[in-house]
C-alpha cells in the first residue's frame, strides 16, 4: 500500500469512527429522555415515603463504598476514547534501524600491583590478568574492540553497597609498607590478602566496570569485558571476603538502575565458587535477578554456606528473584552445564525479558583449574600453571603447607582432586545464548580462574563471542549426571511457584500409598541436604579445539525462480512474489551490503540424483515442453501441486542455489548462508512431487553435503508449520541426519495428514531415533510454544548430537499474518531460533526458504535471521506469555518418546504437588541496610511473577498480595498498603472487625517468622513438620491434615496471615464463556460421580464432559479428559472432585448460571442433597 492510499484509508477510518460516535450519544440522549419520561410517570404514581429522620447518617462504610465508586466513575470517564492498533511487524521494522555496535574492553596494567606479600604463589596473582591479555592479543581481539577509559570509582559509589567502615579499614592501608600489619589484619578476614596498592585498585576496579556497564545501557557500544582485578563477587556490606574487597558488580547494578538507565538486570554467576555476596545485597530486589551456578557439595564446598542451596529463593519482594543452582558433585561437564541453562536459566530470562545482563565471569570451573581447600595454600612452584599442562601428571601429590604468620601448624599431601571439567569453549556457548536476550546488552566482568591456561583460554573465547565470531565446536557431549538431573529438578521445585515457564513435570502427592514403590522411577522427592562428597578429577584439552573462519553471511538469489507460477491461479499462495518481497526488503535496509551475495546456480542431474530417482527427474524435465492442459493433467497425480513450462527450470536453480550456500559454506568461504529459494522442497519425495515441492532443495543439499564435502552429522531443523514429510521419509533410516521438525498437526488432519508426522514416529533400523516430530494439535502456537520446544527438546537433542552442519527448512507459514499457518510466531522470534543454532556446528547455519505465504511475514521473518547470523542485536520479545496446555501436554509426549534415544532429556520426572522444603533460615544474609526508595523500586520492576502451576486440570492464580503490587506497581507504596488494608477488612469476620489491625505490620511480622522458623506463635496450618531432610533442617511435607467442622468465616479468621501474606490463593473463575452454548441438558438418569473413565477404568479423579456426559479421567492421571477434549472439541468439563467447570480452549475456571443443572446433579450424586442457589439476579 503506497503512503498515499494509507492516509487515505486512515481518513476513511477516522470519519466512519466519528459518525458511529455521533449515532452512539444521539441513542443515548433518546435513551435518557425515555428513561426521565418513564420515571415521571412511575413517580406521579408512586405512593409518597414518609421523610427520613434528619439525624440518622449513611456509615462509613457506605460513605466510603460510595467515595470509592465515584473515584471508579472518573476514572473511567478519564480513559481514552482512543482506539489503537497494533503493527504486528513493529519490533520487525525498528530491529532494521539496529545494527550491531562496536564491543567495549576496559582493562588497565596497574592492576597487576596488587598482590600478595607474602607469598608469591597465591592463586588470585598478577599472571591471572596479564595472561588473558596476551592470549587476546595473540588472537587479535583487543585491536577489534572499543576501549573504555578506566576510572576509580567514587566513595558515594562505594556506598552504595558498602558500609563507610569497610571503606575506611581498606583507605587506611593505602600505600602501607608494613607487610606484617598487612597480613594480620588479612587473617581476619577469609581467604584475602591486603597489598599497599589494594585500595587504589579496588577503587580503580569499581570504576572500571561502572564505565563499561553504563557504555553498554548508553548505546555507546552493544556489549563489552571488564578484564579487572581484584575480583568482587564474594565482597560483603561489611566484610571483605575470598580474594573481593568491593562487589564491583552490585555496585555497578546498582548505579545504572537508579541512573534509571536499566530497570530489569539479569546477573549469571557461573564462577564456582558462590557469589554471596552479590545475593546477598539483591536478595529482596525484583528488579535483579541473581543466577548462580556453583559448586557446593551439599555445603561442604567454600564459602560453606547454607544461603547457598536451591531453597533460598529471595525474600519480600524479591522473593523467587534469586536462583541457587548448586553442584553436589565435581566434575560436571559441559553437557551439565548447557542442560542448566536450557532447563532453568533461558525458560526463566525469556519469561523474565531483563533489558541488560551482567555475567560475574568466574573460570575456575573450566578444566585444570585447581580447587582447594580454603585452609590451605599450595606452595608448589608453577603449580597453577602446570596443572593445565597435558605434559604435567595432574595425579601427582602436591604438598601443602597451612601457613600462619607466625609459624607452620602442619604438612600434608593433597592430591588435585575436584576440578570441574567445563571445557574453555564451552563458555563460549553459555554466553552465545544470553546474547539474544536484552537487546544484546551484555556486560561480562572476570571474577576467579586460577589455572592461567584455561584461564586465558576461556576470558579469550568469551571475548570472541562478544565480537561475534562462531562459537567453537565442543567434543560429542556426555550425557547429563543424575547429580544434575536432581540439582536442576530442586531448582525447578524451588520456583515453580514464582514463575510460569517451569511447566514440564508432572506432579504427584507425597501422601498417595503408591508413591513409595519402587518402581515409581519417574517421581523425584527435592530434599534439602548439606552434606559434601569427593570424586577424583579428570582433565582435557583446553586448547585449539576451534578453528577461526570469516563472518561473512552468504546469501543466494536469482530471479530464474520468479518463471514458475500458477497459470491458472493468480492468487495461489506459493507466487513469486515470496521470494521478491523478501529480496527487496533485503534491499530497502541494506542488509545486501553487509553479506557476500551470489548469484545462483542450476543443480546438476547428478546432483538431483543423489534424492530423487532419474525417472521422476525426467518426468519433471519433460514439463517443459507440455501443453497446458498436459501440464494441468500432470500436476493432478500429485498433492498440492501445479507445474508450468518454467518449473524445471526454477526448480533446478532453487536446488542449485541451496547448493551455492553449502559449498561456500564449506569450504570456509562464508561462515553462515541463506538461500532465498522457490519453489521450496520439504514436501517432495523420492519419486512424487508434493505441497507445492518439486524437489527436496535441503536433501538434496544434507546428501551433497555428505557425500561431497564428507560432513559426518548433519542437523535438519524443519519449523516448517508444515510438517516435512518428503524429508522425514528420504532419511528415515540414516543416523547421519538427524531430522527435527516443528509443525502443525492438529491429531493428523492438517497437512499433510500424515500419521508419521507424529511424536511416536522417531526412524526406522540404523536411522530410528533421529526424527524428532513436534507435533502441535491445536491452533495459535506462538512464540512461547516455540521457546519452550527448542528449551526443550530441540537444543538439549542438537548438542548431544553435536552436528557439523545445520540445515533449516526455514518456512515462515507458523509466522503471525500467514493465511495457512494459522499460528502467532513473531518474525523475530525466528531470529532467537536462528541465533541458538548458530552455537552449533561452529556457526554453519544455512536457512532455505520453504513454505510462508504472507509476503510481509516472511519477508521480515527472513530478514530477522539474516541479521541474527550477522551478529546484530536481536528485538527483545513480549514478557509473560507461557505455552498453552496443549503444547505442554505435546512436549511431554515428545520427551517421552525420544529419551530412550537421547538420554540427556532425563528431567521429566514428577515433582511434589505439595511443599516439602524448609523455610530458610537466613544466618549469613543481612540484607540491604540502605532504605530503598519504594516509589522506584516499584517503578522499575514487575514485582513477583504470577504462580500458574497446572496440576490436576487447574491453574492456579496469583497470590492476592501479588496481584495488588502488580497493578500498582506505578503508584507508591502507602497506595499499596492502604489497598491492603482494605483488603483486610473486607475478609475480616465481624468480631475482628472491633480490633486496629495495621496490615503492613502483619506482613512484615509474616515476613520474619518466614525467615526464622524456629520462632514461636504462627505455624502454617497446611504443612507439617517431616524428617526428609537432614542436618537439622526439617523439611515440611504437606500430608493430608483431618479438620474439624468450621463455618467459612471460622476458616477465614484462622488463616488471615496466609491469605494477606499471599500463602493462600484464590482460583477466580470467568463468569462468562463462548463456549458456554455447547452444555447439553443433564441426562434424565442424571450424573453418578462413582462412573470411571471410560478409556482406562480409573476412579481416581475424573471429570464429565458437559456436551456428551461422557467421563474421563484428570491430566494427573491418564490424560483422557484432555485427550477427548481435544479430539471430539468438546471444551467443557466439570470435576467430580470439587464440582469446577474447566473450559479447555479458554483455559480458564467457569461459574455461570448455566452450569448449574450439571454441578446441582453432581452434587446430589456426591452429597444426597442440593446444590445451593449462589447467583443473584444480574
Amino acid at each position: 500500500m503506497t503512503c498515499k492510499n494509507l492516509l487515505t484509508a486512515v481518513k476513511q477510518l477516522a470519519d466512519s469512527e466519528i459518525e458511529l460516535i455521533k449515532t452512539i450519544k444521539d441513542s443515548e440522549k433518546i435513551n435518557t429522555k425515555n428513561i426521565k419520561n418513564t420515571m415521571s410517570v412511575t413517580d406521579k404514581e408512586r405512593p409518597k415515603k414518609s421523610a427520613k429522620p434528619f439525624n440518622v447518617r449513611p456509615s462509613a462504610a457506605l460513605l466510603a463504598a460510595k467515595r470509592e465508586a465515584a473515584q471508579q466513575r472518573i476514572l473511567q470517564e478519564k480513559k481514552s476514547n482512543n482506539i489503537f492498533v497494533h503493527d504486528i511487524y513493529q519490533k520487525a521494522i525498528d530491529a532494521y534501524n539496529t545494527k550491531r555496535m562496536e564491543t567495549g574492553i576496559v582493562f588497565d596494567n596497574s592492576m597487576t600491583e596488587h598482590k600478595c606479600l607474602w607469598d608469591p604463589n597465591y592463586p588470585e596473582c598478577p599472571a591471572r590478568l596479564t595472561k588473558i591479555l596476551q592470549r587476546c592479543e595473540e588472537l587479535g581481539l583487543i585491536s577489534r574492540c572499543k576501549l573504555i577509559t578506566p576510572r576509580q570509582a567514587s566513595e558515594d559509589e562505594i556506598l552504595m553497597k558498602h558500609s563507610q567502615e569497610q571503606i575506611d579499614i581498606l583507605k587506611a592501608t593505602d600505600k602501607c609498607t608494613d607487610i606484617d600489619t598487612l597480613e594480620l589484619l588479612s587473617s581476619k578476614y577469609d581467604a584475602i590478602y591486603i597489598h599497599p596498592s589494594t585500595y587504589q585498585l579496588s577503587l580503580l576496579a569499581v570504576g572500571s566496570t561502572i564505565n563499561l556497564v553504563e557504555s553498554i545501557c548508553k548505546g555507546e557500544i552493544q556489549n563489552g569485558m571488564a578484564i579487572i582485578r581484584p575480583p568482587g563477587h564474594h565482597a560483603m556490606k561489611s566484610e571483605y571476603c575470598g580474594y573481593c574487597f568491593f562487589n564491583n558488580v552490585a555496585i555497578a547494578a546498582e548505579k545504572v538502575l537508579s541512573s534509571n538507565l536499566a530497570s530489569k538486570i539479569l546477573i549469571v554467576d557461573w564462577d564456582v565458587h558462590h557469589g554471596q555476596a552479590t545475593q546477598q545485597m539483591f536478595y529482596n530486589d525484583p528488579r535483579v535477578i541473581y543466577f548462580s551456578i556453583h559448586r557446593y557439595e551439599n555445603g561442604e564446598f567454600w564459602p560453606n554456606l547454607r544461603e547457598s542451596n536451591f531453597h533460598f529463593v529471595g525474600d519480600d519482594l524479591g522473593e523467587g528473584y534469586t536462583f541457587n543452582v548448586p553442584l553436589n558433585k565435581t566434575g560436571m561437564t559441559n553437557a551439565d552445564y548447557l542442560a542448566i541453562f536450557q532447563q532453568v536459566l533461558l525458560p526463566m530470562a525469556y519469561e523474565f525479558q531483563p533489558d541488560f545482563i551482567i555475567v560475574s565471569a568466574g573460570y575456575d570451573a573450566a578444566l585444570g583449574c585447581p580447587e582447594f581447600n580454603s585452609d590451605f595454600v599450595i606452595v608448589s612452584a608453577g603449580f597453577d600453571s602446570g596443572i593445565g599442562d597435558e605434559k604435567v601428571d595432574i595425579y601427582n601429590k602436591f604438598i601443602i603447607i597451612y601457613i600462619n604468620k607466625s609459624h607452620i601448624l602442619t604438612f600434608l599431601f593433597y592430591d588435585i582432586q575436584g576440578e570441574m571439567l567445563l571445557t574453555p569453549a564451552c563458555y563460549a556457548h553459555l554466553l552465545s545464548s544470553l546474547l539474544s536476550l536484552a537487546s544484546g546488552k551484555v556486560a561480562v566482568i572476570l571474577e576467579g580462574g586460577y589455572c592461567l591456561k584455561s584461564l586465558a583460554e576461556s576470558a579469550a573465547l568469551t571475548l570472541r563471542t562478544l565480537l561475534g565470531d562462531p562459537c567453537p565446536m565442543l567434543e560429542t557431549l556426555t550425557l547429563p549426571s543424575i547429580s544434575i538431573r536432581d540439582t536442576i529438578l530442586n531448582a525447578i521445585y524451588a520456583h515453580k511457584p514464582y514463575w510460569k515457564c517451569y511447566q514440564y513435570q508432572d506432579t504427584y502427592s507425597i501422601n498417595s500409598t503408591t508413591n513409595n514403590k519402587e518402581e515409581n522411577t519417574d517421581q523425584y522427592l527435592p530434599i534439602v541436604t548439606f552434606k559434601g562428597t569427593d570424586i577424583k578429577p579428570e582433565i582435557y584439552e583446553t586448547r585449539n579445539c576451534y578453528p577461526i573462519q570469516n563472518k561473512d553471511v552468504c546469501i543466494v538469489y536469482d530471479d530464474r525462480m520468479l518463471k514458475h507460477c500458477d497459470m491458472s491461479d493468480d492468487n495461489h499462495p506459493e507466487k513469486p512474489d515470496r521470494i521478491n518481497f523478501i529480496y527487496k526488503k533485503y534491499q530497502e535496509y541494506n542488509l545486501l551490503d553487509r553479506c557476500y551475495v551470489q548469484e545462483g546456480r542450476s543443480a546438476t542431474r547428478e546432483e538431483l540424483m543423489l534424492v530423487h530417482s532419474k525417472e521422476y527427474i525426467d518426468k519433471i524435465k519433460d514439463t517443459e515442453t507440455l501443453k497446458p492442459k498436459d501440464l494441468q493433467k500432470q500436476a493432478k497425480t500429485y498433492n498440492s501441486v501445479y507445474l508450468h513450462p518454467e518449473t524445471w527450470t526454477s526448480a533446478c536453480v532453487s536446488t542449485g542455489s541451496l547448493l551455492q550456500v553449502v559449498h561456500s559454506v564449506l569450504i570456509g568461504e562464508s561462515q553462515s548462508g541463506v538461500a532465498i529459494v522457490r519453489p521450496p522442497g520439504h514436501h517432495a519425495g523420492e519419486n512424487i512431487a508434493c505441497g507445492f515441492c518439486i524437489f527436496n532443495n535441503i536433501a538434496v543439499a544434507t546428501r551433497y553435503a555428505i557425500e561431497f564435502h564428507h560432513v559426518k552429522r548433519v542437523l535438519i531443523i524443519d519449523w516448517d508449520v508444515h510438517h516435512g514429510n518428503g524429508t522425514q521419509s528420504i532419511f528415515e533410516e540414516d543416523s547421519k541426519v538427524l531430522y527435527i521438525s516443528v509443525h502443525r498437526y492438529d491429531n493428523g488432519s492438517f497437512f499433510p495428514n500424515s500419521k508419521r508426522a507424529n511424536y511416536s514416529y522417531v526412524g526406522s533400523q540404523s536411522g530410528e531415533g533421529f526424527t524428532v516430530n513436534i507435533p502441535w494439535n491445536k491452533k495459535g502456537m506462538g512464540d512461547a510454544e516455540y521457546i519452550a520446544a527448542f528449551q526443550q527438546i530441540v537444543m538439549p537433542i542438537a548438542y548431544q548430537f553435536n552436528p557439523e552442519l545445520i540445515l533449516v527448512s526455514a518456512g515462515f507459514d507458523a509466522c503471525i499474518g500467514d493465511p495457512l499457518g494459522g499460528c502467532f510466531v513473531t518474525p523475530e522470534m525466528y531470529g532467537h531460533l536462528t541465533h541458538w543454532l548458530s552455537s552449533l556446528a561452529n556457526g554453519r547455519v544455512i536457512l532455505s526458504l520453504e513454505g510462508g505465504y504472507n509476503t510481509n511475514s516472511i519477508a521480515h521473518a527472513m530478514a530477522i535471521c539474516t541479521k541474527s547470523l550477522l551478529g546484530d542485536p536481536l528485538p527483545m520479545l513480549e514478557n509473560g506469555h507461557i505455552p498453552c496446555i496443549s503444547a505442554i501436554h505435546t512436549i511431554n509426549n515428545v520427551i517421552k518418546t525420544q529419551k530412550q534415544y537421547w538420554p540427556n532429556l532425563a528431567f521429566n520426572l514428577s515433582l511434589p504437588k505439595e511443599r516439602v522444603l524448609p523455610k530458610p533460615k537466613i544466618p549469613h544474609i543481612k540484607t540491604n541496610e540502605r532504605v530503598i526508595n519504594n516509589e522506584e523500586l516499584l517503578k522499575h520492576s514487575e514485582s513477583k511473577i504470577a504462580l500458574e502451576e497446572i496440576e490436576t486440570e487447574k491453574m492456579r492464580r496469583r497470590p492476592i498480595t501479588r496481584q495488588i503490587i502488580n497493578k500498582k506497581c506505578n503508584t507508591d507504596w502507602q497506595a499499596v498498603s492502604e489497598e491492603l488494608k482494605e483488603l483486610e477488612k473486607k475478609i475480616l469476620i465481624p468480631s475482628y472487625k472491633q480490633q486496629t489491625i495495621n496490615t503492613h505490620d502483619e506482613v512484615s511480622n509474616y515476613t520474619k517468622k518466614c525467615t526464622n522458623p524456629d520462632e514461636k506463635g504462627h505455624s502454617d496450618e497446611n504443612f507439617t513438620n517431616s524428617a526428609a531432610g537432614s542436618s537439622g533442617e526439617q523439611n515440611e511435607n504437606a500430608r493430608a491434615q483431618t479438620s474439624n467442622s468450621k463455618s467459612l468465616q471460622d476458616y477465614f479468621s484462622e488463616n488471615l496471615h496466609s491469605l494477606i501474606a499471599g500463602d493462600m490463593f484464590a482460583v477466580i473463575p470467568l463468569r462468562d464463556c463462548p463456549h458456554l452454548n455447547s452444555v447439553k441438558d443433564v441426562p434424565v438418569s442424571g450424573i453418578d460421580i462413582r462412573t470411571p473413565c471410560i478409556d482406562c477404568n480409573s476412579n481416581i479423579e475424573n471429570w464429565v464432559c458437559l456436551q456428551c456426559y461422557s467421563v474421563h479421567c484428570a491430566r494427573n492421571i491418564n490424560q483422557h479428559g484432555l485427550i477427548h477434549a481435544e479430539k471430539m472439541e468438546h471444551p467443557l468439563a466439570l470435576s467430580f472432585s470439587d464440582l469446577s467447570v474447566w473450559c479447555y480452549k479458554c483455559e480458564a475456571y467457569i461459574d455461570n448460571p448455566q452450569l448449574f443443572a450439571a454441578r446441582n446433579a453432581v452434587h446430589q450424586s456426591k452429597f444426597n442433597e442440593e446444590l445451593p442457589w449462589t447467583y443473584n439476579d444480574n
